[in-house]
């Protein structure tokens, strides 16, 4: 393991991207079993409080990300120790914001409902493509062939500047195209396997995906053919990745306190549609 370590991190110069990574999951079952405890009531562990406002640790992330992203600026050429303390710091940094990362997008508290589950999606998309990025996998476009003085050269000199630039603007193209047709994974993972873009791109698109909009009728036979595929693989891989994710991460099926107040307004007003106008009383 040792020799593997040395090969594969030290002698690559992915150091910095492995403290990253490792401070990164580390920090996010940390997080995430802090959170749980307090959830459970659990004695000792406590909300952050500043009077009565919930400080989020959303907060302590960004100030981490600016910390670790200025020093790994600031760090001059040749000093490796604070460049990979700051990628660590920054690695912190992002699992903090990134578990938090469906209030940022809901603009308010769902950690524990089901709109948080985005946050664990967004987790482990990180942690999937740091992890290609560690074993060596480089995005579509970096072709990583050496040039005469030793380093890394973007264009392959045997391929023409054309043809690379024309083979780029496809796959990102069909990256695109899957990304609209819903399939999140297959096009992350397709910008460093180009083949999974290709077959997304060519497949038809989930049911409720921007693609369908646009392009299916709610009774065509496409529309009909991504139902059925829906139901029949996408649903069973889904309640797989629930459960994982509740097994990591806790269940999120707290209901919000806004959320069921207006469920029983609407309630109520459907009740009073369904009973008609209230009869006049004797005095007219």
């Amino acid at each position: 393991m040792g020799d593997l370590f040395v090969h594969r991190i030290l002698d690559t110069g992915r150091l910095p991207l492995f403290c990253f990574f490792v401070a990164f999951i580390v920090t996010f079952v940390l997080t995430r079993v802090n959170v749980r405890l307090i959830r459970a009531r659990v004695r000792w562990f406590k909300n952050v409080q500043a009077g009565d406002l919930h400080i989020h640790h959303v907060v302590f992330g960004v100030v981490l990300m600016l910390i670790g992203g200025v020093t790994s600026f600031a760090t001059p050429d040749g000093y490796d120790a604070p460049y990979v303390i700051a990628a660590a710091v920054f690695g912190i940094g992002s699992a903090l914001v990134l578990d938090e990362f469906a209030l940022i997008l809901h603009l308010r508290d769902v950690y524990w409902a089901e709109e948080g589950r985005a946050s664990v999606d967004a987790v482990f998309v990180a942690v999937a493509l740091t992890g290609l990025l560690l074993l060596g996998a480089r995005p579509v476009g970096f072709a990583g062939v050496e040039d005469d003085t030793g380093k890394d050269s973007l264009l392959n000199p045997l391929i023409p500047p054309s043809i690379y630039l024309l083979s780029l603007v496809i796959n990102l193209s069909l990256a695109v195209v899957t990304l609209l047709k819903g399939k999140i994974w297959t096009g992350l993972i397709g910008l460093f396997v180009p083949l999974f873009v290709y077959v997304g791109a060519i497949r038809v698109a989930r049911p409720g995906s921007p693609w369908a909009r646009w392009h299916y009728q709610p009774n065509s036979r496409r529309y009909r053919r991504a139902l059925h595929r829906e139901q029949r693989f996408r649903y069973p891989l889904i309640r797989g990745k629930i459960w994982i994710q509740e097994a990591i991460a806790g269940r999120h099926d707290l209901i919000l306190a806004d959320h069921l107040q207006r469920q029983r307004s609407r309630m109520k007003d459907e009740h009073m549609s369904a009973s008609g106008p209230t009869p006049p009383g004797p005095g007219g």
